[in-house]
C-alpha cells in the first residue's frame, strides 16, 4: 500500500474515533455480585444449609442478555465435579433436580455464575457454597392412642420409612404421620406383643431430576432413635367408640375435616350379634346408611388402622398359616379377596397400585416403588362427610367340595367347565384330574367356568373330578354394613387437601429483576417484574408434583400456559403486561383418575416493558 492511501485510511480510523468514541474502548464485563440460594424469596436472610433443593439469586450486570449458572461438588469446578449447568435471562434460577443429602467442611456444594453481554462473556462471580441436610428428624407426639404411631411432620418430606423392631423387624413406608402397628397385633392380641412396641421412623422424598455427573441421591434422611409404644391390653367387648384422626380428631362429639386420610380408631372385637373375632377391616361410605362404598382397608388385628402405599399385610389363605402366624409377625404382601356377609368379593384399596402409565399422575417419573391409591376424595359436598365403620371379620375355613369336569381339556387350558361351580370362589386351590392331580389357583368363577391363574400341563377327560379340599380359609365380614351402621356403630369425617400456599400475608413468593434493574424479593401484592419472575411455594404433604397455569386474568380463568414441576420453584416464562398464575399439587394416591388437589389463589403479577435512556 502507497502512502497516500496509508494517510487516507489514518484519517478515516480517527475519525470515526471521534465520531463513536464507544467504539474503540468499553470497560469489561463485571462479575455479578450476591450470589446467594434461597427458599422461598431472594431477598429471605442468606443460609448454608437445606432440607429441599434451594433456588439462587445474584445482582444483576447492566446490558447482560443471559446468566450461566454452574453448581458443582468442587470450587474448581471440573468436568467431574459438575452437578447441573444452565442458563437464564433473569438474576435467578430454579434447579430441575433434587440435590443429594451432601454435607463437607464448611461446605460440600458450590455455585457461581457470569453474565453474557454484547461486549462479551464476564468473569464468574465468587462461589457461594452450602450443604443439603435435613432439618430433624421425627419424635412422637402426644396424645397416643392404642395401636396407633404417631410423630413430628419434617419439613420437605414426602412419606416416611417406619421400622417396626423386636421380634418383627419389619419396615414399611406411609406418606401420612402415622401408622397403626398391625404386624403386632394380627393374629395376637395378647400383652406379650402389643403391650411395648419399638420402631424408628425417618422422612423420605421423591427424587426427581439428574445430575450432570451422576451423582447419587437417596430419597431419605436419617433414622429417629429407637422409640417405644406402650398399649393397654387389648379391650374386648362390642365394637364401638369410632373416631378418626390426624392434625384434628373426629368423633361422635364433632365431625372434624381432615387434611389427609386419616386414622381410624376403634375398640372392642365383638359383633352386633355378639359374636367374637381377632381381625377387622375398615370400610368408608358416601352415605349414612353404609351402602355407597368408597375405601376398603386392608384386615388387620388390633384398635387401629392407617391406610398404607406399599400393600397390606400377606394374609395366610389355610387354616396351616393361620397356625403359624400365631408364633410370628407377617410382612406385607398380596392379599387374599374377602368376603361381605352376603357373598360379595372384597379387594383392599392397599392392592391398588399407581399405574406407571405416562401422563401427570402426580409421581415423579423417578420414582421406583408405585404407591397404592388410598387417599380419599376431597368432602365438598353438602355438610363435607364420610361416613364409617369397622367390621369384625372372621377365618372360616373351607368346606370340602367335589365336582367334575363337564367337557375334557387340554395342555394349556386356562379354564376349566364343572359340573357344578357353587361354593368355588376366587383363590380357592382346585386339584384337578385323576391321581396325581394338578393344583391351581382359582381367579374367576362365572356360572360353571372356572379361571385359573396358571394353565394346566395335562389333558383331563370328561367327568374327571374337580376337588376343593378343606383346610382353605376365607375371610367375611360378621356383619352387613348397612346393620353395622343402623346400630349405631359409624364415625363420621371430612376430608379437604390444603390449597398450595404461594404467599404469605398476602405477599407472593415471587423473585426477580426489578423495574429499574435491581434482584428483588416481592414485598407486596401484584409485584412488579422486568423479564421473567421465578416463583416459589410451600411443599404440601400430600403432592408429589405441582402444576403451574398462567393466565391473562383471573375470572373467568383462560390458561394462556402451564408446566408440571417436581419442585417448589418454577421460572414464568412471560410477556410484558398483567399477568396471573396458580398453583396446586398432584396427588398420586388419590383414588381414581383425577389426581389434582386444590388450586392456590390467583397471584397478580405485572412484567413490565424495557425501559431504555440515552446517555452522553
Amino acid at each position: 500500500m502507497d502512502c497516500a492511501r496509508l494517510r487516507l485510511a489514518a484519517a478515516l480510523i480517527a475519525a470515526f474515533a471521534v465520531a463513536f468514541p464507544c467504539a474503540v474502548a468499553h470497560a469489561a464485563t463485571p462479575a455479578p455480585g450476591n450470589l446467594h440460594a434461597f427458599s422461598l424469596r431472594a431477598d429471605e436472610a442468606v443460609t448454608h444449609t437445606f432440607a429441599q433443593t434451594p433456588s439462587f439469586a445474584w445482582n444483576p450486570v447492566s446490558g447482560a442478555t443471559n446468566y450461566q449458572f454452574e453448581l458443582a461438588t468442587s470450587k474448581k469446578f471440573s468436568d467431574n465435579a459438575m452437578v447441573w449447568s444452565g442458563k437464564s435471562k433473569s438474576p435467578t434460577t430454579a434447579l430441575p433436580l433434587s440435590l443429594p443429602w451432601i454435607t463437607g467442611s464448611p461446605y460440600s456444594l458450590y455455585a457461581h455464575v457470569r453474565a453474557v453481554t454484547r461486549k462479551g462473556v464476564g468473569p464468574w462471580s465468587q462461589t457461594f457454597g452450602f450443604n443439603m441436610r435435613w432439618p430433624a428428624v421425627p419424635v412422637p407426639l402426644t396424645p397416643s392412642y392404642p395401636g396407633l404411631l404417631r410423630w413430628s411432620k419434617v419439613s420437605g418430606a414426602n412419606a416416611y420409612m417406619v421400622w417396626m423392631l423386636d421380634g418383627v423387624n419389619h419396615w414399611f413406608t406411609t406418606r401420612s404421620n402415622m401408622a397403626d402397628e398391625r404386624e403386632y397385633y394380627t393374629f395376637h392380641q395378647d400383652p406379650s406383643w402389643t403391650g411395648a412396641v419399638h420402631y424408628r421412623v425417618r422422612a423420605m422424598r421423591w427424587l426427581y431430576g439428574q445430575t450432570d455427573n451422576g451423582l447419587p441421591a437417596v430419597s431419605y434422611g436419617p433414622w429417629s432413635p429407637v422409640y417405644t409404644s406402650f398399649n393397654p391390653p387389648f379391650n374386648p367387648g362390642p365394637v364401638t367408640n369410632p373416631k378418626t384422626v390426624s392434625d384434628v380428631v373426629s368423633d361422635a362429639g364433632h365431625t372434624a375435616t381432615h387434611p389427609v386420610t386419616p386414622a381410624f380408631l376403634w375398640s372392642g372385637n365383638a359383633s352386633i350379634w355378639g359374636t367374637t373375632t381377632e381381625l377387622t377391616r375398615v370400610v368408608v361410605f358416601t352415605d349414612q346408611d353404609c351402602l355407597n362404598t368408597v375405601f376398603n382397608g386392608a384386615i388387620v388385628g388390633g384398635p387401629a388402622y392407617v391406610p398404607r402405599d406399599v400393600g397390606p399385610l400377606s394374609m395366610p389363605s389355610d387354616t396351616t398359616g393361620i397356625a403359624a402366624a400365631r408364633s410370628t409377625s407377617l410382612g406385607f404382601g398380596t392379599q387374599p379377596d374377602s368376603k361381605t356377609r352376603e357373598g360379595l368379593d372384597v379387594k383392599t384399596n392397599e392392592l391398588d397400585v399407581v399405574s406407571a402409565a405416562t401422563g401427570n399422575n402426580g409421581l415423579p417419573p423417578a420414582q421406583v416403588v408405585k404407591p397404592a391409591k388410598v387417599d380419599l376424595w376431597d368432602s365438598d359436598w353438602a355438610g363435607g362427610h364420610y361416613f364409617w365403620t369397622a367390621m369384625p371379620v372372621d377365618e372360616v375355613p373351607d368346606q370340602l367340595i367335589s365336582t367334575t369336569l363337564a367337557a375334557p381339556t387340554a395342555p394349556g387350558d386356562t379354564s376349566i367347565t364343572v359340573a357344578n361351580g357353587a361354593g368355588i370362589g376366587v383363590g380357592d386351590t382346585l386339584q384337578i384330574g385323576l391321581p396325581p392331580a394338578e393344583t391351581r389357583v382359582v381367579t374367576a368363577v362365572a356360572g360353571n367356568v372356572v379361571t385359573l391363574a396358571t394353565a394346566l400341563a395335562s389333558p383331563h377327560a370328561f367327568t374327571d373330578p374337580v376337588v376343593r379340599p378343606t383346610g382353605g380359609v376365607t375371610y367375611t365380614d360378621d356383619e352387613l354394613t348397612q346393620d353395622a351402621c343402623a346400630s349405631g356403630r359409624v364415625g363420621m369425617f371430612g376430608k379437604t387437601s390444603d390449597p398450595t400456599v404461594t404467599a404469605q400475608g398476602g405477599t407472593p413468593y415471587v423473585s426477580g429483576l426489578s423495574p429499574d434493574g435491581k434482584l428483588m424479593g416481592a414485598h407486596r401484592p401484584s409485584p412488579r417484574v422486568y423479564g421473567q419472575p421465578l416463583v416459589s411455594w410451600l411443599p404440601l404433604e400430600s403432592a408429589g408434583q405441582y402444576e403451574v397455569q398462567w393466565s391473562k386474568k383471573a375470572y373467568p380463568w383462560a390458561t394462556a400456559g402451564s408446566r408440571v414441576t417436581d419442585g417448589t420453584a418454577t421460572t414464568l416464562p412471560l410477556t410484558p403486561g398483567t399477568w396471573f398464575y396458580r398453583v396446586r399439587g398432584l396427588d398420586a394416591m388419590l383414588m381414581g383418575t383425577k389426581t389434582a388437589l386444590s388450586w392456590s389463589d390467583p397471584v397478580r403479577v405485572v412484567v413490565t416493558k424495557p425501559q431504555f435512556r440515552v446517555v452522553g
